[in-house]
């Protein structure tokens, strides 16, 4: 069961530092620039890697795919370059981040274009699978397990 919308949106404001701002933001442009690093931090996966661990492209069966995977809050955005995911996580769990060389932790010093709990389809970023609850984060183990699939899809003969 999920919570209330309410007191998701409380809980993702709560990490701006200034929560009015955050909800203004949301309010305005659809999307909030929150800190990583102190309560949360985030994955970037590259599209393409999250394409080959789900087996496919198509948004609504990476949903799901992802929802299985991961069972955490997953925003996904699309830059000039190609299409981005980001898998977030404890904040701690980032300090200890071990697979920088293939999805970077954004942490302490980075911001996150975090969308309104609403918005769930483009143009800009959106929520893949929102949080269902405060703290509905990515186990990092599943976001390990996630990077070693579609790396293992994409160059097999380097993981043999």
């Amino acid at each position: 069961m999920t919570e209330p919308a309410y007191r998701i949106i409380e809980w993702l404001a709560r990490v701006h530092g200034q929560p009015r701002k955050a909800e203004a933001e949301w309010q305005a442009q659809g999307v909030a620039l929150l800190p990583m690093g102190d309560r949360l931090s985030a994955i970037r996966l590259r599209g393409e890697l999250v394409h080959a661990a789900c087996g496919t492209d198509d948004p609504g069966q990476v949903a799901a795919a992802l929802a299985e995977l991961l069972d955490g809050a997953v925003i996904r955005d699309r830059p000039p370059a190609d299409v981005t995911y980001y898998a977030l996580i404890e904040a701690h769990a980032g300090l200890v981040w071990d697979r920088e060389d293939h999805a970077p932790c954004l942490g302490d010093g980075f911001y996150l274009g975090v969308p309104a709990l609403h918005r769930l389809a483009p143009p800009g970023p959106y929520w893949v699978l929102p949080p269902r609850r405060e703290s509905d984060l990515c186990r990092p183990q599943a976001v390990r397990d996630l990077i070693a699939t579609g790396l293992e899809r994409l160059h097999p003969a380097e993981c043999r």
